[in-house]
């Protein structure tokens, strides 16, 4: 698992589609909205480019999320929450998101309200599993 710039790699055992499906069951375990899927790589081919898989997920709880964009209405740019699954180069797969305190760092919000977004690295970590 590495971190950069306030993303977060995480490797995963799964192929792309079957990552974000063990994300999206666990979000939705967990009372979270799943608000979009988007599949990058069936868009791609679409219009006749190639594009290793790579899908997004879009999730979120409006009871995390509202305090956020109370506090600094520009966090709205980064909540929902996202997790990119992708395959690189080599085929490893990859479930990549924003690390909350970096959101949190981002739009000046107090650092305890990180902890509002904090339980999608859990999850992100269990669908990788």
């Amino acid at each position: 698992m590495g971190t950069s710039s306030g993303v977060t790699d995480v490797r995963s055992n799964h192929p792309v589609t079957e990552t974000l499906d063990r994300l999206e069951r666990l979000a939705k375990a967990n009372g979270l909205l799943v608000f979009a899927r988007i599949d990058f790589g069936r868009d791609a081919a679409a219009v006749g480019l190639a594009l290793p898989a790579t899908q997004m997920l879009i999730f979120g709880n409006p009871r995390a999320g509202t305090p956020l964009m109370r506090s600094g209405p520009r966090s709205a740019l980064d909540l929902p929450l996202k997790a990119l699954a992708w395959e690189d180069g080599d085929g490893k797969v990859w479930l990549t998101y924003n690390d909350p305190e970096y959101i949190v760092a981002r739009h000046g919000l107090p650092p305890e309200m990180a902890q509002n977004l904090a339980a999608a690295g859990a999850l992100v970590a269990k669908a990788a599993e």
